[in-house]
């Protein structure tokens, strides 16, 4: 319910380089910088928020984060000059992802890995919820102002951590215990950094990000590319949601839910690069329709399976830190997408946009079964260096 509401005013981000452009007669290829000068800072926020949800507590950090992300939204909404605008832009990108990793490693406390999958999925319908109404609050209010739409995505954020606030049971942080004896070895002597696993999941998933922040950052240019109104992305939004929304019974089914990671991986980049086909030869909202549902069905299917397999790699205790370094992933996507994007719409338009993003998402298909056999590979290759190292460190205890 928290992530619903938060997620009522969750289109400002599309709207920042049409933002520059508009409100302060910048440049594309400026705007663009601007834009990844926000996606840099969110790298050290996702690290910063699974280390502080690991040690510090899984609902402060949310608040901290949503509170944190209003101020710099509000900041950016009122930023009389290009100057104020940016650094109200980086501003939110330190702030913009702290929430992620407590979000993601509450579920992953709470939910069996059996269901983890279905359980990340539940979690991007529930966002799909709110991106639906969001969808339409886009499309008026970007009509009217620009700038708006940052207060409305600030008011809802307050509101979610208001939610959180109440709704979450106080944290209760996890203290090491001294002289316990293990077969595993200490959670805090597992960096994520080391396991080659989280590290393959990560590339992977860095160019997933990649496409997916694309379709979000150059949507609103690619309309106005083609000439429909850059704030009709709002719609196309609710309606991508809404399909989300509408497919959540067929995702429940068995046959589904049972699929092996890597055919589910195939099955979501083949949609993806077939909605994003059909965006480079759509030009009309009606004609946008059917690619926007496929590409959303197929985006859900890898994003809600990609946190599933993550979860999985991580010990329980440092779930939060796993998470938050693939979730770097969104934060080099975030970087890379508005420089990308504009450069591919300033060289030939919104189609070399789209069938770019199409062909990357038919290769990663075809690369899928490779990928999660290699993270399947090293994480059965990690735990007998682990079970080794456990057995050596108590052949030494006894041995003194």
């Amino acid at each position: 319910m928290a992530r619903a509401v938060n997620q009522l005013g969750g289109f400002s981000l599309a709207f920042l380089t049409v933002l520059l452009t508009r409100s302060f007669g910048t440049s594309l290829t400026t705007a663009g910088i601007v834009s990844a000068a926000f996606g840099l800072a969110t790298i050290p926020s996702r690290l910063a928020g699974g280390r502080l949800a690991d040690h510090w507590g899984r609902r402060r950090t949310i608040v901290a984060g949503l509170v944190a992300l209003a101020v710099a939204q509000l900041g950016l909404a009122a930023a009389p000059d290009l100057i104020t605008a940016t650094i109200c832009a980086v501003a939110m990108g330190l702030a913009f992802e702290l929430f992620e990793p407590p979000s993601q490693a509450t579920i992953a406390d709470a939910v069996p890995p059996a269901r983890r999958a279905s359980a990340f999925e539940l979690l991007t319908t529930a966002v799909a919820a709110g991106s639906l109404a969001a969808g339409v609050i886009a499309d008026i209010v970007g009509r009217w102002s620009l700038r708006w739409l940052f207060v409305v995505d600030a008011g809802t954020g307050l509101a979610c951590a208001a939610i959180v606030a109440l709704a979450l049971a106080p944290d209760a942080v996890r203290k090491p215990e001294h002289g316990a004896e293990s077969d595993q070895p200490a959670t805090s002597a597992i960096s994520p950094w080391r396991d080659p696993a989280l590290l393959i999941a990560t590339v992977s998933g860095t160019v997933f990000a990649l496409v997916s922040m694309l379709m979000l950052s150059a949507l609103p240019l690619a309309l106005g590319a083609v000439g429909l109104n850059p704030a009709s992305a709002g719609l196309i939004m609710a309606a991508s949601t809404g399909t989300l929304v509408l497919a959540r019974p067929v995702l429940r089914r068995r046959w589904l839910a049972e699929l092996p990671h890597s055919a589910t991986f195939v099955l979501g980049y083949l949609l993806m690069a077939a909605g994003l086909c059909g965006y480079a030869v759509a030009h009309t909202l009606p004609a946008l329709l059917v690619p926007t549902a496929l590409y959303s069905l197929g985006n859900l299917l890898v994003l809600g399976r990609s946190f599933a397999v993550v979860s999985e790699l991580a010990p329980a205790s440092a779930s939060a830190r796993y998470l938050a370094v693939y979730g770097l992933s969104w934060g080099v996507a975030t970087l890379l997408a508005p420089l990308v994007g504009t450069w591919l719409i300033g060289v030939s338009g919104a189609g070399l946009l789209w069938g770019v993003s199409a062909g990357v998402c038919g290769v990663m298909a075809v690369a899928q079964p490779w990928v999660v056999r290699r993270v399947r590979d090293s994480q059965r290759d990690l735990g007998v260096i682990h079970s080794t190292k456990a057995a050596v460190d108590r052949y030494d205890a006894v041995s003194i």
